[in-house]
């Protein structure tokens, strides 16, 4: 071997050693970051564990209404979400969600799909996410995009929950205690949501859940549950049929996880938690694919993360990856020993109570559509006589780069951004709603 090619293999070495021992470094710096966090509020960290709960649990209760044949396993869905809750907070120290994929809910519960059909729309979107991830596709995308589009899609999915949030908010419970009891229940969810706008370290969203827990007892009562060990169940969902069924639900899914369950996230993060290092797109996206490439096999729901669901683990106190990491072991521990007991309490938690807490999220994710011609914009920064426009050279927008923000400029990010969102609420669909925002920009 050469002297030259020594040369090649020594820096090579070195540049990996530097590169663990970085991050190494991040990793418990990541730690000292959470464990610090948890010791100053924990109550709050406890309350933003529980924040996403109200777009977690309906979807969840619907996939395993049919006793007899359920579309997930509950046990390896509460498992394994619990596994990645605690592998999130400790390698990315930020409250990343983990909520069910929602386009593969919305086909698999419509048309009735089997495990193996709700798997494999999870795998096949799992491996698309993994492909764009690791070719640095998602990065791509992430420069590519206007924050005015981000911004819409972020706002419209705030709108969603909200508009989502109501209804269930309305929606009547069957309780045998008292035929009014539904009515109590949503003047005091309505009442501690104004409670805690005016005192913001209350945890509501941990009072909500344990009153919620209390108005769920009896039904145990009546439907007593036996605990029992869990036991995985590997199975082999790629068959013909169910490709074909899964391959239709993950076509919807695709877009809207790489733009709101990946890239809106990103730049949430930022905007939320601007003193913690911001995951990367490629890093939500390796994180979305190994949880469905891993669970799935197991029956576990196809999962990803959200903004909606980063915004109201937010809303409700989570600051740092302490508060996932204790969800994550609740729902560890209720998987491993209490699949069934858990879900009858699942279904016994008022709807009031899930209503309320999906309008605080869709308040809280909304919210961030104010920063958009502000110096927190990304793309935007300040100097001695205003605010410039500050777009990559190699962005859609680049001819306002280095630019005044003049106010015609702010109206037009504010009409880019107002479209982009009303697409989505109109039209249901954050895809449609990225178009709208696109097709206006050119």
């Amino acid at each position: 071997m050469d002297s030259e090619s020594e040369t090649r293999i020594s820096k090579t070495k070195r540049r990996i050693t530097a590169g663990f021992r970085s991050s190494l470094n991040d990793f418990w710096k990541i730690q000292e970051y959470n464990r610090k966090t948890f010791r100053q509020q924990p109550l709050q960290e406890i309350s933003g564990a529980f924040g996403d709960i109200g777009t977690f649990l309906p979807i969840i209760i619907a996939y395993v209404a049919n006793r007899s044949k359920p579309a997930i396993d509950l046990c390896s869905t509460l498992v394994f979400t619990g596994l990645f809750n605690i592998f999130t907070g400790l390698f990315l120290g930020v409250p990343l969600p983990i909520p069910p994929m929602k386009a593969i809910a919305a086909v698999a519960l419509s048309r009735a799909f089997n495990k193996e059909e709700v798997a494999v729309g999870g795998l096949i979107v799992g491996i698309v996410v993994g492909v764009l991830s690791v070719s640095r596709l998602l990065e791509w995308f992430n420069r590519k995009i206007p924050v005015p589009v981000i911004k819409g899609i972020q706002v419209g999915v705030g709108l969603s929950l909200i508009t989502n949030g109501g209804s269930m908010f309305v929606k009547d419970d069957d309780f045998f205690l008292s035929q009014h009891l539904p009515q109590l229940l949503q003047v005091v969810a309505f009442v501690g949501f104004l409670a805690s706008n005016v005192f913001r370290r209350l945890p509501l969203a941990l009072i909500l859940l344990s009153l919620g827990i209390l108005v769920a007892l009896p039904s145990l009562i009546n439907h007593p549950q036996a605990l029992g060990i869990w036991r995985p169940h590997p199975f082999m969902p790629i068959t013909n049929p169910s490709f074909q069924s899964g391959l239709d639900a993950a076509l919807g899914q695709i877009p809207l996880t790489v733009l709101n369950s990946i890239i809106a996230v990103s730049a949430l993060s930022a905007d939320l938690l601007p003193n913690m290092p911001t995951p990367s797109p490629t890093a939500i996206g390796l994180s979305v694919a190994a949880m469905n490439l891993v669970g799935c096999w197991f029956g576990s729901m196809p999962v990803c993360h959200g903004s909606g669901g980063l915004a109201a683990q937010y809303r409700f106190g989570a600051r740092s990856g302490a508060s996932v990491i204790f969800l994550g072991l609740i729902k560890l521990l209720l998987g491993l020993v209490a699949g069934c007991l858990a879900q009858e309490v699942f279904q016994g938690i008022p709807n009031a109570f899930l209503g309320i807490m999906l309008i605080a999220a869709g308040l809280e994710l909304a919210n961030v559509g104010e920063a958009l011609n502000t110096a927190e914009a990304r793309d935007i920064s300040g100097n001695k006589d205003g605010l410039v426009v500050n777009l990559p050279s190699h962005g859609w927008s680049n001819a306002l780069a280095g630019e005044d923000l003049t106010l015609e400029r702010r109206k037009r990010r504010w009409t880019i951004m107002l479209i982009t969102a009303g697409g989505i609420i109109a039209l249901k669909s954050d895809t449609a709603g990225f178009v709208a925002g696109m097709l206006y920009m050119i």
